[in-house]
């Protein structure tokens, strides 16, 4: 609560008491440890997420996959995550916030389809041979060219 107010900077500095502030290294107000960081950003993630699934109450079963309805909330569940990871310096994206979007999609998302078909590469073998083709065909082609060049005749 008090990171997000404000009253807590981590990463602020003060002048040394009594010393010039030229000479004297600054003082860190807090020492965050990885522990405290990753307590504090599990804390905030459990918030984003009950936020998330407060603003899906809303949606109804019928709108679960449509992207105008789902984007808000979605929107702001990545956004939570994210923005604290930034202001943690805690690094994103990261296994926490994953396993908060993994289960996002798990528990609403898991029966939409996509309208669109979906294109795959083709077969190894066949992608080969459609690079392999012009590649051989590029030599062939070129001396094909210069061999009915070397006609000597002038072409009108």
């Amino acid at each position: 609560a008090l990171l997000g107010t404000g009253l807590c900077h981590a990463g602020a500095e003060v002048e040394g008491f009594g010393q010039d502030a030229r000479t004297s290294p600054p003082v860190a107000v807090f020492n965050w440890t990885a522990q405290l960081v990753e307590e504090t950003y599990t804390n905030i993630t459990q918030k984003c997420w009950e936020l998330f699934v407060d603003l899906m109450r809303n949606v109804t079963a019928s709108e679960l996959c449509e992207w105008k309805v789902i984007s808000r909330p979605y929107s702001l569940l990545q956004a939570c995550l994210e923005g604290w990871a930034d202001h943690l310096r805690y690094g994103y994206p990261n296994t926490l916030a994953e396993r908060y979007i993994f289960q996002s999609h798990h528990r609403y998302f898991h029966n939409c389809t996509l309208e669109h078909q979906v294109y795959f590469d083709p077969p190894e073998d066949v992608l080969l041979a459609m690079i392999i083709a012009p590649i051989c065909l590029i030599p062939f082609l070129v001396t094909l060219v210069i061999w009915r060049s070397k006609d000597g005749k002038a072409q009108p």
